[in-house]
């Protein structure tokens, strides 16, 4: 699967469903049985029959009494075997299920006494049976019984070997995903919905088939959790303890067993089926992830999906570095970790640096980590950018941990500004020392300007921020870009800059400054208004003339004011302290001077 699907595509033939009377999900075969939930590409095909604790399994049968079934039942359907009647649905869901609860319950006699009954399609959904039990072995006993089983019934002529592996693939990996911590099986469900659900809503695609593929998915993992709950119920009735992880003894015994199937089927299967397979496997462990310990990877339950991913690629799965992409975009940590193994230990060729893009795309900081401390991802660039074009601040921030380099944050810092994320760009400013902005600085000014689609607020934001940390250099920058006859410099930019920034901007708003002290004197002396404007306290004669400059000053907001509003500000200040103040001194100190100057009531708290 691309990481841009996800499970979004269903076949549209979907076969009948049946429930045994014990309330066993049984297998209604007509031809082509299989439903395809892609989003992970894989064929889920129809599972065998199954029955839970809560299915009624002691109606004929109890785990203390070894025979399923009166024997004189069992000669009736000999007799019928052999006189050729073929056995009809619903006898085969009884034998699927009688067969699952005698290997279940190790009768390795009865099993084998009940496949004489199993003919044509029943033989795969036996074999199915089998083939799922192999990931609840814990002697070598029950090895050799279940082996056994599965070569007669392959023997006998059982060969829907696509079916058998991608179910028992996804199986297995559901075992060990719920081995990977106390978990409740019911709880467990939930855990896979809503995980689905997530994942789903980050996908395009058809709402229709969104909502299609959760319920086939939610379906089958349930299947597989069924089947844990069935097996876990016979093993603690035969005296097992229950036990949180198998064994490493246990996982061999299991992946031994698997290994002998495969070797059976031989040429059977093919490199798609066990590309589908490895898919298979690959996505409980995804859906699971959330769940996991932070060392599951490296404990037994991660032995066991990457023993079975490891047999999956040498059969001629192809598929790894898809899964990897995928993983990696959902976050899916500990399924990355086992395929950067798979893959080092295969020599495969997986896109490290892709994945990095994608994982920090969804701001999966646990899997960036991974792929860049165990997978050696090297490109850091590319995403740092894209996470600054998003605004992303967390991601941007662990990147800069990483330690990138500065022309790399520069890099940044142009597409959060361009972007209008100015919080990142503010962050950014404070990680690039003065001296390599300086070098940069009318690239930074100009490209800015450039990606910002007309809007100049990029600009304006840098200049006011003083991203060069000196004033002089800051407006001296500006100017130079004001004044310059570079063709490659926007005329959008040049005119703002002109008008805002530049030296001849400071100069006007001086003069504007004068006039407007002058307009104001001739209004005092000769205006014609009722209310003498000499009579009133110079407080709020202060704030007349110059609460609109102020009110814009600290409007602006910023380290530095736009020269044409310095200007004002430099004129405003010489008048009220009654003396020139340096054309160089800071806004603050400017703006001190007014507030000093105007009543307490008309500043901020």
């Amino acid at each position: 699967m691309t990481p841009e699907d996800c499970m979004c595509l269903v076949k549209e033939r979907q076969p009948e469903k049946e429930v045994d009377e014990n309330g066993g999900l049984g297998p209604a075969h007509d031809g082509d049985e299989g439903e395809r939930v892609d989003g992970s590409n894989h064929l889920f095909l129809r599972e065998a029959p199954i029955l839970t604790e809560e299915s009624g399994i002691s109606k004929d049968y109890n785990c203390q009494d070894k025979k399923v079934g009166s024997r004189e039942e069992l000669v009736l359907r000999k007799d019928m075997c052999k006189q050729g009647t073929k056995l009809s649905r619903r006898d085969r869901v009884e034998l699927g299920c009688r067969f699952q609860r005698a290997v279940s319950s190790c009768d390795w006699e009865l099993a084998w006494n009940l496949l004489v009954l199993a003919k044509a399609q029943a033989l795969n959904d036996v074999l199915c049976v089998a083939l799922d039990s192999v990931w609840f072995l814990t002697t070598h006993e029950e090895l050799d019984g279940i082996t056994g089983l599965i070569k007669k019934i392959i023997g006998d002529g059982a060969n829907d070997f696509t079916r058998a592996i991608l179910r028992t693939s996804f199986l297995a990996s559901c075992v060990s995903a719920c081995q990977s911590k106390m978990m409740n099986l019911t709880d467990a469900v939930g855990v896979t919905t809503q995980r689905l659900h997530e994942r789903l809503q980050e996908c395009q695609g058809d709402e229709v088939l969104k909502v299609e593929a959760s319920t086939k998915v939610q379906k089958f993992t349930e299947w597989a959790l069924k089947c844990i709950r069935f097996h876990s119920h016979y093993q603690e009735n035969r005296g097992r303890r229950r036990r949180n992880q198998s064994t490493i003894v246990e996982v061999q015994l299991q992946l031994s067993a698997f290994k002998t199937f495969l070797e059976l089927a031989g040429d059977h299967l093919t490199g798609k089926d066990f590309t589908e397979a490895f898919d298979a496997a690959c996505f409980p462990v995804a859906l699971f992830s959330s769940s996991f310990d932070p060392g599951w990877a490296s404990g037994i339950s991660a032995i066991a999906v990457q023993g079975l991913l490891g047999m999956l690629v040498e059969g001629g799965a192809d598929n790894v570095n898809q899964c990897f992409l995928e993983a990696s975009r959902f976050g899916s940590t500990e399924l990355v970790r086992i395929l950067l193994q798979i893959a080092q230990r295969n020599s495969l060729d997986i896109d490290v640096d892709l994945a990095l893009v994608f994982a920090s795309h969804y701001c999966k900081i646990r899997t960036m980590e991974c792929l860049v401390e165990e997978g050696n991802a090297a490109n850091l660039l590319g995403p740092l950018v894209r996470a600054s074009e998003r605004g992303c601040m967390q991601v941007v921030q662990w990147f800069v941990n990483q330690g990138c380099g500065d022309m790399d944050l520069c890099l940044a810092l142009i597409a959060a500004t361009s972007s209008s994320h100015l919080g990142v760009s503010a962050y950014l400013l404070s990680q690039i020392p003065h001296h390599v902005l300086a070098a940069v600085s009318i690239e930074i000014l100009k490209t800015v300007s450039e990606r910002s689609r007309g809007s100049l607020d990029g600009v304006a934001f840098l200049l006011c921020n003083d991203f060069l940390g000196d004033p002089t250099a800051t407006y001296a920058v500006a100017d130079s870009i004001a004044s310059s006859n570079d063709e490659v410099v926007a005329p959008e930019l040049r005119a703002f800059l002109k008008e805002h920034w530049s030296e001849d901007a400071f100069a006007e708003g001086l003069s504007s400054g004068q006039d407007h002290y002058v307009n104001f004197m001739r209004i005092l002396q000769r205006g014609g208004s009722p209310i003498c404007l000499m009579d009133l306290p110079p407080p709020l004669v202060t704030a007349i003339v110059y609460k609109p400059l102020y009110r814009e000053c600290t409007e602006a907001g910023g380290k530095l004011l736009p020269q044409k509003l310095r200007g004002k500000l430099v004129e405003a200040a010489s008048r009220l302290g009654g003396r020139q103040v340096d054309n160089d001194s800071p806004a603050k100190e400017l703006l001190a001077i007014l507030e000093h100057h105007l009543p307490r009531h008309f500043l901020p708290l």
